[in-house]
């Protein structure tokens, strides 16, 4: 079985869904990962489709031409004093184009408020047939593994899942054994990149890093096979804004190194598939 690829929004930002679908597919990829879901950051595109009739449209017509599918959208925050339901009309275009998840992290320290929204979320996304897959990171509310396995096992919602973001994965200090302990099932797609692996001690620095600084995969310093080796295997989502290489090479030529560099180091570092049926046969 062959690795898939998507090209995550962030990856590509300035790219507006229909023009990133296309560029996806002449790079190289098999999926695309939308951000339908306006935060209002600095400098953030809107690229609300439930919004945009004409932007869903030309959406709908680039997915078509390309053959490409919809991995997942983005991103369902929870926050203080959030109301989940204003992510339905997302999860509604979502469905409509094909997707299969939603992505989510939680950026409140109120643990029974972001649980409670997060089951809710949960419940609102069944109905379209969507996962919840729940990321941390290092400057958010749920930082860590231990804090996102807390909020799953809580919340006991069977669409719900864990979405591993390499570069927080290393940030948050997390170790690959504790995977071990993770619901298999959980696993559905994971965000692929590299960092120094130096961890900034200050915030700005590890948030203009996680924004428009990553590394291809394997030019870094964490140990990626390590991490994706160990859980099941599952579409990498190619999460690497860099705009340094940007303004050098353009969207397209960044996009398709970002792949080309993901391939090639997957490709070294093969994952070690145990025999179970052989050792079962063994044992018996």
């Amino acid at each position: 079985m062959t690795n898939e690829f998507s090209l995550a929004q962030l990856t590509v930002l300035e790219c507006a869904p229909p023009e990133m679908t296309y560029l996806a597919a002449r790079a190289g990829y098999d999926f695309v990962s939308f951000r339908p879901i306006y935060m209002g950051l600095p400098g953030e595109p809107n690229y609300a489709l439930a919004e945009n009739k004409k932007m869903l449209r030309e959406t709908k017509t680039a997915l078509a031409d390309t053959g490409l599918k919809l991995l997942d959208i983005e991103l369902a925050r929870i926050y203080d004093g959030v109301d989940p339901k204003n992510y339905v009309p997302a999860m509604e275009v979502a469905a409509e184009l094909g997707g299969r998840h939603v992505l989510s992290s939680i950026w409140t320290e109120d643990r029974n408020f972001a649980i409670e929204r997060f089951a809710e979320l949960c419940e609102l996304a069944k109905p379209f047939g969507l996962t919840i897959e729940l990321e941390y990171v290092p400057i958010a509310g749920v930082r860590d593994l231990a804090g996102t396995l807390d909020v799953l096992h809580t919340a006991k919602q069977e669409n719900s899942g864990l979405m591993l973001d390499i570069h927080h994965f290393h940030r948050a200090g997390d170790k690959v054994e504790d995977l071990d302990a993770v619901p298999r099932e959980w696993f559905r797609y994971l965000h692929l990149c590299d960092a120094p692996a130096e961890i900034p001690t200050d915030k700005e620095e590890m948030t203009r890093i996680l924004r428009e600084a990553r590394s291809y995969v394997g030019e870094g310093g964490i140990d990626v096979a390590s991490i994706v080796n160990r859980i099941p295997k599952v579409p990498y989502s190619i999460e690497l804004p860099n705009i340094e290489r940007v303004k050098e090479l353009g969207y397209e030529e960044f996009a398709r190194r970002c792949l080309q560099s993901a391939k090639d180091y997957l490709a070294l570092h093969p994952r070690k598939e145990q025999d179970f049926f052989s050792k079962m046969r063994k044992a018996n």
